[in-house]
């Protein structure tokens, strides 16, 4: 990656961008140093909010772009044709249609900084966000490595560059243990939280070992939200169950490893249910009540959680919900400006990403052998961290269209992250009454056939013969790795959720539209 044209720097949030003075391979501008170092940005200054560098490069006629999302995707990854004021979280791809060659940028994984493109017709530029919280970091003098930047050059097709712009972002990371293949049971998108008890989970237990036949890989079935006192997604202590309802947390998993599974647990580690001395002063719809992770108080007692759940016998754990507890947004509503303007966290001293980073590798120290789950955690932070990473948003055991819209599309254009930055998990595939089997199998098949994680929401009174058959076969399939070729979009230049797939030498078509189409006026 060559030199940036030019740097611009800002020190404070309320000031404008200030072009830096070059001097060899540095820049400084208000109080900034910015130098560049074999594609390592680091950055040296009191405080500083953000740093963007600028790449002089002329855009090919009618590009398509790709980026990636800060967080989970919502169903809106897609290659598009220029709008130069679109964000582009840690990476893009440009492909020329004419050329028929694929290249980009982006940044090795576990930046310290929120690192994001925009591509025009003049070239592209890269932003770092340096902040802590909604104000300025105040780095006192420290130099900070803030992003390693990668070039991406043509592999193939824009499939092939992808995986290798992938593969170059994550180097770093300490090889991958031959990830064993994690296939479950998950009572979220039948049960809601709802009428969701000890014998639901130990009926889910026994259903997803009976669909797994005897497969040597044991199955999961996790204990998903809604098995602790004060309601859904209301945060912690999480040190006993509901009375009367999970009075015996270490009992339900050994109940559920007797049964054949592995027991698994989710918990949202940065909520508690009372107001708290470590609270954040984020803009939080619960104040005083979203923890600050930059308390090592707040750290410990996350440590402690962890440590509960494997002494109650758990083997994964799911968190849950910590970027929309340190930020008050969802992936969405974060922009370019990730959070409200005026708060920060308790420790000033270090970015938002080093925090969140300290955070992660704390979950990850902590939880030792346990299977770790990340759902709405920043992947391009977690990736290393998390064993498997929730990539979309939710899909539904009420409604197909979203599982269509999240599910097929985070799939489809995060696949590649697969096995190398976690493992990929698209969300469950629900088995209800309220939603069509038909186009819910065509989803397990693609899922089975990935290898990726594949979790199942199974209503017991929607089972029939043709749903267990395809059950068995998908678990089946999944538990023994997927397709040993894998599967690749075919149509995905001109499709958000691919129509078309390729495993091997087969060709694939999954229809994934009702009678009357997509529904605009669903989820």
């Amino acid at each position: 990656m060559r030199e940036p044209s030019a740097v611009f720097v800002q020190a404070s949030p309320s000031d404008g961008l200030t072009t830096a003075a070059r001097s060899g391979a540095s820049w400084s501008a208000a109080g900034v140093d910015v130098t560049w170092s074999d594609g390592a940005v680091e950055v040296t200054a009191s405080a500083v909010s953000r740093v963007a560098l600028r790449w002089s490069e002329q855009l090919p006629q009618d590009a398509l772009v790709l980026g990636d999302a800060w967080e989970r995707s919502y169903g809106d990854l897609q290659w598009r044709h220029q709008q130069p004021e679109r964000l582009l979280p840690w990476y893009f791809l440009v492909h020329d249609p004419a050329t028929r060659r694929t290249t980009g940028a982006g940044v090795d994984v576990q930046p310290s900084a929120f690192c994001a493109w925009t591509v025009d017709a003049d070239g592209f530029t890269l932003w770092l966000d340096l902040r802590n919280g909604g104000g300025a970091a105040h780095l006192n003098g420290r130099t900070l490595t803030a992003a390693t930047v990668r070039r991406f050059e043509d592999a193939g097709t824009p499939w092939l560059t992808l995986q290798a712009a992938v593969a170059m972002m994550s180097t770093r990371l300490p090889a991958r243990p031959e990830p064993a293949p994690v296939v479950g049971a998950n009572n979220w998108y039948y049960a809601y939280g709802e009428n969701f008890d000890e014998k639901a989970v130990l009926q889910d237990a026994t259903t997803i070992v009976e669909l797994a036949d005897g497969h040597p890989v044991k199955p999961f079935s996790v204990v998903d939200d809604g098995w602790y006192p004060g309601g859904i997604a209301s945060g912690g202590p999480w040190d006993r169950g509901t009375p009367g309802v999970f009075d015996d947390l270490a009992g339900t998993a050994a109940a559920i490893k007797a049964i054949g599974a592995r027991p698994g647990l989710w918990f949202r580690p940065l909520l508690v249910r009372e107001p708290e001395q470590w609270a954040g002063s984020g803009p939080h719809d619960k104040p005083g009540r979203a923890l600050d992770p930059s308390y090592p108080e707040v750290l410990d007692q996350v440590r402690a959680d962890l440590r509960r759940f494997q002494d109650w016998g758990f083997e994964l754990v799911k968190h849950d919900f910590s970027t929309y507890d340190l930020f008050g947004r969802f992936g969405p509503a974060m922009g370019s400006r990730l959070t409200d303007a005026g708060w920060q966290f308790h420790d000033r001293s270090r970015t938002t990403a080093e925090i969140i980073l300290d955070f992660y590798r704390e979950i990850r120290a902590a939880a030792q052998d346990v299977v770790l789950i990340g759902c709405n955690t920043v992947g391009h932070l977690a990736a290393g961290l998390v064993d498997v990473q929730r990539t979309g948003d939710d899909t539904s055991g009420r409604d197909w269209e979203r599982t269509r819209k999240m599910g097929v599309n985070t799939l489809a254009f995060r696949l590649p992250q697969h096995n190398r930055f976690f493992t990929v998990d698209a969300d469950c595939v629900p088995c209800t009454p309220q939603t069509p089997w038909e186009l819910n199998e065509r989803f397990l098949d693609l899922i089975a056939r990935s290898g990726t994680a594949l979790f199942l929401s199974i209503d017991p009174t929607a089972r029939t013969q043709r749903s267990d058959r395809a059950l068995r076969n998908g678990i089946r399939l999944a538990l023994s790795g997927g397709e040993a070729s894998g599967i690749e979009p075919v149509d995905w230049l001109v499709n958000t959720t691919p129509n078309a797939w390729r495993a091997g030498a087969e060709d694939l078509h999954y229809d994934w539209s009702r009678p009357w189409g997509a529904d605009p006026t669903a989820n």
